[in-house]
């Protein structure tokens, strides 16, 4: 077994340091877990994006983390399975010997405090809360400094500066007394344009309606539209029937999909050609012959190759990206007019110079729901003014604890109006006609509709500036004629748990991040996925065309709960040129008990002269 393991981390490109004590271990792992080499290796895949390791080498010194996140995934699967059972902590046994009654404590706001906290809370690298002392960031709380004790307020974590220009400048002023008289003295800000680009569901829709119908027409007109732009290249040749026995080469387009219910592998692979060229029939991929590959279920890919039996195509070329597509070239022009004359937008920057904060929620603590995070987010914004507010559920966010206990005492929308709309409305007062703030619904938004592509939120009262603007989520909307696009579901690292791929034997190994938000510019999807993740509530009868990327964006934001990150990625080759984008994660702005992260943007023309940073709060 111990080869057999060796094998598969060599199969998905990790080479072994101290090779016999790891495969010692891991056939330890194996063994009282009772896995089998490659389940092994797919939950080391998982725990090697989640830890963010730099170099592809599986070392002795992680095989304890390694262990935490076994146990915390064999921990899951019993709550699945059982999901009344109730594994007891360290925090149970103090609560009995200190005849402490849980009900109350739950119910009476208090400070947090240093108790021990439930052995497997540090293996725990989900926003989706059991309970109050597993936090988003991983970490046990008794290592979180409370939110309200912290004392390296608005730290740099990350950033890149390569745009010699006044914000530079503002970039190397040290955290003084004399920060803000200096900042006052610099050119303010002008009101950026917006065009915002209406594509998804309005307000008030109906939803969960889908036929069966409109999956397979979703599904079948992607698989087309891939095959007129691959065939409209020049590049390759008509698509021909990937069923049919042949032995010679033949090109063809059709979507990955896998023949079973587990994790997708090179042994179960399928490709599902369009109605047209096989009537929509499976035949299984074969991959051996490729040197360096990346797939996964619902992506639309070309493959060259040649199918001797009928039962097999054996693939010597994977073409995964699309040639790029004109700007707006799906978007309507009366739907972008219609949005400028209702917010009345200033004239267009002849300059493509944008300046933005982006955060992503929750934007409250775990322990109360004060929004504290958000009130220093805005007064940071309020002393160093971005044109843009970029701001991305979830807001009232339905996995915190005491809203899925039931102990608030007002409703949802209660909550989203007194705690998010009126700050911001504060804002925006404070700040002036150049201030405009963006806000992007999340699923997991207790008072929005769950569905997904989702509705922009109903904020348009009278007394509502207009300088606060809500998008569909997935959005896309032009600022200063810099294109973004946004989407607050967590597709990243949905991705990360179903892709496959092989890096060449010989070559650098790809960086992985980079890879899995590239998926989304060559499949040209906000949501490429197929069938999508279990917690997301598909809907292809509203506007499948919502999930679409009419054009490459110039920034493309992606929040996660993988570790934050702003790196320039490329939608791939096209006609010899690479078209390059933006990506973003900002991270949460809160993280269990303490605070998280946030991104600053500056944006002059293109994605190499930039000045970003990752913001601690």
């Amino acid at each position: 077994m111990e080869e057999e393991i060796k094998a598969e981390f060599k199969k998905s490109g990790f080479d072994l340091e101290d090779e016999e004590e790891v495969l010692k271990k891991c056939l330890t792992f194996c063994i009282n877990y009772s896995l089998n080499p490659s389940d092994l290796i797919s939950s080391w895949e998982v725990y090697y994006l989640n830890r963010q390791l730099n170099e592809p080498t599986v070392q002795d010194a992680e095989m304890d983390g390694f262990l935490l996140h076994l146990q915390k995934e064999q921990k899951e699967a019993i709550i699945k399975e059982e999901p009344d059972l109730h594994i007891y902590s360290s925090k149970d046994v103090e609560m009995i010997l200190n005849d402490d009654d849980e009900d109350t404590n739950d119910n009476v706001p208090g400070t947090p405090t240093d108790r021990p906290e439930d052995l497997f809370s540090h293996a725990f690298n989900s926003t989706s809360l059991t309970n109050g002392n597993i936090l988003s960031s991983g970490k046990p709380s008794r290592l979180v400094t409370p939110f309200g004790k912290r004392t390296d307020k608005f730290g740099v974590r990350f950033s890149i500066n390569n745009m010699p220009n006044i914000v530079n400048r503002k970039q190397e002023i040290d955290h003084d007394n004399h920060e803000d008289e200096i900042i006052r003295k610099l050119q303010p800000r002008k009101r950026c344009s917006l065009m915002i680009h209406r594509s998804g569901p309005e307000p008030g829709c109906r939803f969960m309606y889908d036929r069966i119908e409109d999956r397979f027409n979703a599904l079948e007109n992607r698989i087309k539209k891939h095959t007129n732009a691959l065939v409209a290249s020049g590049l390759y040749e008509e698509p021909m029937d990937p069923t049919i026995a042949s032995q010679k080469s033949v090109f063809t387009v059709g979507m990955i999909c896998s023949d079973g219910e587990g994790r997708l592998n090179d042994k179960s692979t399928l490709l599902q050609s369009s109605v047209e060229h096989s009537g929509g029939q499976c035949v299984r991929l074969e991959l051996q012959q490729l040197s360096c590959f990346s797939i996964f279920p619902g992506q639309v890919v070309g493959i060259e190759g040649h199918n001797p039996s009928g039962h097999c195509l054996i693939a010597s070329k994977l073409v995964d990206s699309l040639p790029s597509v004109a700007n707006d070239e799906n978007l309507h022009p009366a739907k972008k007019q219609a949005f400028d004359k209702e917010i009345h937008l200033t004239d267009l920057s002849s300059h493509r110079e944008l300046s933005m904060i982006i955060a992503a929620g929750p934007f409250t603590t775990t322990d109360n729901l004060l929004f504290e995070p958000l009130v220093e987010l805005l007064a940071y914004a309020k002393r160093k003014p971005p044109q843009l507010l970029i701001l991305l559920g979830p807001f009232v966010d339905s996995e915190h604890p005491e809203i899925k206990k039931g102990t608030i005492d007002r409703s949802f929308d209660e909550i989203f109006h007194l705690e998010i709309l009126r700050r911001l409305q504060d804002y925006v007062e404070y700040m002036g006609s150049e201030a405009q703030v963006i806000l992007v619904p999340s699923i997991r938004d207790a008072n929005h509709d769950f569905v997904f592509p989702q509705p922009a939120f109903d904020v348009n009262p009278p007394e509502l500036r207009p300088q606060i603007i809500s998008l569909t989520n997935p959005g896309f909307f032009e600022a200063n004629q810099v294109r973004i696009g946004c989407c607050t579901v967590d597709i990243l690292k949905q991705l990360s748990g179903e892709e496959i791929s092989r890096n060449p034997v010989d070559g650098k190994p790809s960086d992985r991040i980079s890879r899995l938000a590239t998926h989304i510019l060559s499949q040209q999807s906000f949501y490429p996925l197929y069938p999508p993740a279990e917690a997301i509530p598909m809907d292809f009868s509203l506007a499948p065309e919502a999930l679409q990327l009419s054009s490459i964006p110039d920034i493309l934001i992606l929040p996660s709960d993988i570790k934050y990150f702003v790196k320039v990625i490329s939608d791939g080759e096209s006609e010899g040129q690479q078209v390059k984008c933006i990506s973003v994660n900002p991270g949460r702005l809160a993280k269990g008990e303490g605070g998280g992260t946030f991104a600053e943007l500056d944006y002059n023309a293109g994605p190499d002269t930039i000045n970003a940073s990752i913001i601690g709060i």
